[in-house]
């Protein structure tokens, strides 16, 4: 699984990328900053299954606070984005060959309107940021088109002559976007969008399959960052209104990122997503420190409840791709050979089997499976039991 945080120039994309990682990136105020993109580890925040078990969890990768799992996940911050990438222009070929793999989109969008479509500085409010969001769609709908359009008259003739299936011709065509024959044969045959005469198919029905299969394969949350700027809450209530169908999240990555350093100085006491944090030292904040941890109190935390960017990672994998979060573990022993209890946490995709967890832990597991066990309940599963958000599963395998 990999989340591209994408966006235009200048509208605190990378400054959310930091907040969300604490990877070492450039932030700049000017246009293209980020050339190469950049990667990093992101965590989703999950309830720990230890508390159900009453113990101490020792995490391998991540960390665990007050019974909140965080769990990695590979992020990756490509290039600004401006009008025409998909003909190439600014950092187009780059950006769209990067964005390439990734299975869910956090697009960060300017919502205080401080940055104009070139990823130029201007005053608040001058700026529409409901542009940025259909500009980015549209780019990204053209670059599928331009993929499908590839050779098109070629592919038809070659489908009239051999009598292939449309969707099985079109998914293998396109599985470099991540597309299945089962997507396009939904598009086709349910959601009755196109013809099943391929020949009679036109530009606009080619855009309107590049369309839709960019909704399924890029699945994309807005982070309405600079939430704190003055007339920031206008705009993104206005284009909630106007965007019903789209994820949008309110967010202060600036005040994310402050935090998260702050607690790894040891400044204060704090757990990404939440909605307050604690002094641990007072005496070794500055005057502009005590101020700026102040301002992010009053006016980010006690007005949104969290700073967002939490939030953000969150939904784009548990409610976008609806990922669930699976710890192995035995009935009669959470801890591994090290001493380690319930040291791992998977993010698998959503109706994963228990044969599907037993192949992640290992091929031998999913090669000689006999049952799980459902270390919660104590109940034996077979291979095909679907497994739920927070299990905790045994593997039994023949030696």
């Amino acid at each position: 699984m990999l989340v591209g945080v994408v966006g235009k120039a200048n509208v605190g994309k990378s400054t959310f990328f930091k907040a969300a990682t604490l990877a070492e990136v450039e932030i700049a105020n000017y246009p293209f900053a980020t050339i190469k993109p950049n990667h990093g580890t992101g965590y989703m925040k999950v309830d720990c299954a230890d508390k159900a078990f009453n113990v101490q969890c020792n995490p391998r990768f991540g960390f665990c606070i007050n019974h909140k799992r965080f769990v990695p996940a590979d992020l990756i911050d490509v290039a600004g984005l401006v009008p025409g990438a998909h003909e190439g222009k600014g950092m187009g070929n780059q950006f769209l060959d990067d964005l390439r793999q990734a299975d869910v989109l956090i697009h960060v969008v300017d919502i205080a309107g401080t940055t104009n479509e070139k990823g130029e500085p201007v005053d608040a409010g001058s700026y529409d940021p409901m542009q940025d969001i259909k500009f980015l769609e549209e780019e990204l709908d053209f670059w599928y088109l331009g993929v499908i359009k590839k050779g098109w008259d070629k592919f038809v003739r070659d489908i009239q002559q051999t009598h292939k299936e449309i969707h099985k011709a079109l998914g293998k065509q396109l599985s470099g976007l991540g597309v299945t024959e089962e997507m396009v044969e939904d598009l086709i045959k349910e959601k009755e969008l196109l013809s099943d005469n391929i020949t009679r198919w036109g530009e606009e029905d080619l855009l309107l399959l590049a369309q839709e299969l960019r909704k399924i394969t890029k699945p994309m949350i807005i982070a309405c960052n600079k939430i704190d700027v003055p007339g920031a809450m206008d705009n993104y209530t206005r284009i909630k209104k106007e965007l019903p169908d789209h994820l949008l999240v309110p967010c202060s990555a600036e005040s994310e990122l402050a935090l998260r350093e702050a607690a790894k100085h040891e400044l204060i006491d704090y757990i990404p997503g939440e909605s307050n944090f604690t002094l641990k030292d007072e005496t070794k904040l500055s005057d502009k420190q005590k101020k700026a941890l102040g301002f992010i109190k009053e006016n980010i935390l006690d007005k949104y409840n969290s700073t967002g960017v939490q939030d953000i990672l969150d939904k784009a994998v548990f409610d976008l791709l609806e990922y669930i979060a699976i710890f192995p573990g035995g009935v009669n022993k959470l801890a591994d050979q090290d001493g380690n209890i319930l040291p791992d946490c998977f993010l698998l995709p959503k109706d994963s089997t228990a044969l599907d967890f037993a192949y992640k832990l290992h091929s031998d597991f999913g090669d000689k499976f006999i049952r799980a066990i459902d270390v919660k309940t104590n109940m034996t599963v077979g291979k095909e039991h679907k497994l739920k958000h927070g299990d905790v599963i045994e593997i039994i395998a023949n030696k």
